[in-house]
């Protein structure tokens, strides 16, 4: 006879973060909101370190409590981070760019996705010699300078 387990498993994490979350009106603590976004808790206290504009209310105590808002922020931003593969520099850029409101309400990140950067297409090439690859190298340096050049102006 097969044996049972004595103790009762947990659903996936996946399955409990695709139903939509009722957020209480004290908002919720660090490891509810990091479980609905399936992110770990010093992610998100990384991010407040990175992102000025995010900034969950704090008790007496020094506890986080992230409300509505502050949970369509942090998907922007994982959406940003990890779907979209901007850094946080660029991501920054990117909201101060288009405005956080204008990113909650799914607007794509058009510019970032539309075409890798010069720097992949080069080193995908492992049979291009070092002369060539020099050469584009400089010549990608160049444009980039050229670009800096207009931009201050």
């Amino acid at each position: 006879m097969p044996r049972t387990p004595s103790v009762r498993r947990r659903k996936p994490a996946a399955q409990s973060r695709t139903t939509a979350v009722a957020i209480p009106e004290r908002g919720l603590k660090i490891g509810e909101a990091a479980r609905v976004l399936g992110v770990e808790t010093y992610v998100l206290r990384f991010w407040e370190t990175q992102f000025a504009f995010l900034k969950p209310k704090h008790t007496r105590t020094k506890h986080r409590f992230y409300q509505e808002r502050d949970i369509a922020v942090l998907k922007v931003i994982k959406r940003l981070l990890h779907d979209e593969g901007f850094t946080i520099a660029g991501a920054n850029k990117h909201i101060k760019e288009f405005g956080i409101d204008a990113l909650m309400s799914g607007q794509p990140a058009a510019k970032h996705a539309a075409s890798p950067p010069p720097e992949r297409s080069i080193a995908a090439e492992p049979s291009a010699n070092d002369g060539t690859a020099r050469r584009v190298l400089n010549e990608v340096r160049r444009d980039l300078e050229t670009i800096h050049k207009i931009l201050e102006d």
